[in-house]
């Protein structure tokens, strides 16, 4: 088989990166005196193009739910780690308290509205709760239907008796669901407008632009910054160059080049944070050759995972588990594959494919433009797989239409692998593990395994949470690692990048951001 010149390989891709740089941006065309003006919209430069429904349900796009974050409000945030559920702080509910298995209560503050000005009550989480739970809703971040029973206006109770799981599970997904308005989800019009309790109303869409401005009737007090531009932009060297030269404000996704640039300038302030966001390797489960687990396993036995990490530099954190490090659950799970041909070589041979021989064509499906180092990483996986006999053809596309060729379909996604990340608000695990490997809800793999379901069946029903991170610990993470429906390759770390008089920006660890306390200085 042949083999990779780690030297050589890294060498490489760090030299082609730096004169990537050097050519694209100048430093005489900076102009660090374009920035001042009192009061003035905040411009940010998302890498992720918006869905154009502005129904949170409808959806699993970060961009939209990083617009969500300022026009939505949630019963409560979690803060910069997320691990420990203690450090959940509440937002609209004043207190969120288990009653017994399948009863949660919840007091919500009083004196809050929604931007069309109608009072926001406990008639909405019902609304909310009932109707973002429904089966039938793409996002899919509940754990199961639910009934919610209105007691008064500002009291409600989450009842799960009727599904069977514990509604002690609300209590960490409280810090991802929007709420919605009452009227708006009876009305029908949720799609057409963006209506929530936060610190920004949504004004219009102008291409690829979202127009929000600072919510007058906002209970914490209007927001110092008069408004903000939500821009689309996916090519990661036009979104640094739009901050050095004064259009943006504030930018994300940077590659690790752009990072020691914005490092260089006193005008600017970066941002740095290790995400709930794992980047995996998926595998399509639902056809050959990686409906056996066996060929997935080899699969990953293939890949030097050191290697990415060395490429990707600052931008990526080590990972043992399929789910990130400041997930409720995370541990380093012993049994997780690490690189090692011979394994590999025997799993292959004992699945009937001995040094690769009668594997089909393998496509290898990434992005460019959203998440960093995605080509060259690929290009890095591309080559370890084919080492060992895997025939792999990366297929490198624009974000909108990798987007499209993401989930799972009927007969099999397109494709035999894809790269793409996932986060979510919530310290939550099974907005990773059940969305995505249990059967009733197949996402990007389409894997159908009854050992599987069983295990995040046990774990999602276990009320005390102590007990059931020992069992996601010991349990299903375990097994989730012997199966591999997907490989997580390394959590990401997010950087945001901004202008330095940008004082105040609160970042969540899935890039969701408040900015209601955010002012120029």
């Amino acid at each position: 088989m042949p083999s990779i010149n780690r030297r050589k390989f890294l060498k490489g891709a760090s030299i082609a990166g730096a004169a990537a740089m050097a050519v694209r941006i100048n430093p005489d065309f900076l102009m660090s005196s374009a920035f001042a003006a009192e009061g003035r919209t905040l411009t940010f430069y998302s890498a992720e193009n918006l869905t154009g429904n502005w129904d949170p349900s409808s959806h699993s796009t970060l961009a939209q739910m990083n617009l969500e974050s300022f026009v939505f409000g949630t019963l409560c945030r979690a803060p910069m780690t997320m691990a420990n559920p203690d450090e959940l702080k509440m937002e609209l509910a004043e207190s969120i308290t288990p009653i017994d298995r399948h009863t949660l209560e919840i007091t919500l503050k009083k004196g809050i509205s929604f931007h069309d000005g109608s009072p926001f009550s406990a008639r909405d989480v019902k609304a909310t709760f009932e109707y973002a739970s429904r089966p039938d809703r793409p996002a899919q971040n509940y754990p199961g239907t639910c009934k919610v029973h209105v007691l008064d206006d500002y009291t409600c109770r989450v009842d799960t008796s009727e599904q069977g799981y514990p509604a002690s599970l609300y209590i960490l997904l409280s810090a991802f669901l929007p709420i919605m308005s009452a009227n708006d989800i009876e009305a029908g019009s949720l799609s057409q407008r963006a209506n929530g309790t936060g610190p920004f109303r949504f004004v219009e869409q102008k291409g690829n632009t979202s127009v929000l401005e600072a919510f007058d009737g906002y209970y914490l007090g209007k927001p110092k910054i008069p408004g903000l531009n939500f821009v689309f932009v996916g090519d990661a060297t036009t979104r640094v160059m739009a901050l050095l030269n004064g259009e943006a404000d504030l930018i994300e996704r940077l590659e690790p080049e752009q990072i020691q640039t914005i490092q260089k300038r006193k005008d600017m302030a970066l941002h740095k944070l290790v995400s709930v966001e794992n980047k995996y390797l998926w595998f399509r489960c639902s056809k050959p050759p990686f409906n056996d687990p066996r060929v997935r396993l080899a699969a990953c036995h293939a890949i030097d995972r050191e290697m990415i990490l060395e490429l990707l530099g600052e931008a990526g954190h080590p990972c043992a588990s399929h789910i990130s490090p400041v997930k409720f659950g995370y541990t380093d799970v012993p049994n997780y594959p690490e690189f090692d041909p011979q394994k590999c070589q025997a799993l292959l041979a004992e699945a009937g494919y001995p040094n690769g021989q009668g594997l089909p064509p393998l496509e290898y499906i990434t992005s460019v433009g959203f998440y960093p180092k995605t080509q060259e990483y690929g290009e890095l996986i591309t080559a370890m797989l084919q080492a060992q006999g895997f025939p792999v053809e990366l297929n490198v596309m624009e974000v909108a239409a990798w987007n499209e060729r993401l989930y799972d379909r009927p007969n099999g996604g397109p494709g035999h692998m894809i790269d793409c990340g996932w986060a979510s608000g919530s310290p939550e695990p099974d907005l990773v593990l059940r969305t995505h490997f249990h059967s009733s809800s197949k996402r990007i793999t389409g894997i159908e395994d009854k050992e599987i379901d069983a295990a995040l069946d046990k774990e999602q029903g276990i009320e005390d949470l102590e007990e059931r991170k020992r069992v996601l610990q010991t349990e299903t993470l375990p097994l989730l690692a012997a199966k591999v429906p997907s490989y997580a390759l390394f959590t990401s770390v997010f950087f945001h990048a901004m202008r330095a008089d940008l004082k105040g920006l609160f970042i969540y660890p899935n890039g969701q951001m408040d900015a209601a306390a955010a002012e120029y200085v």
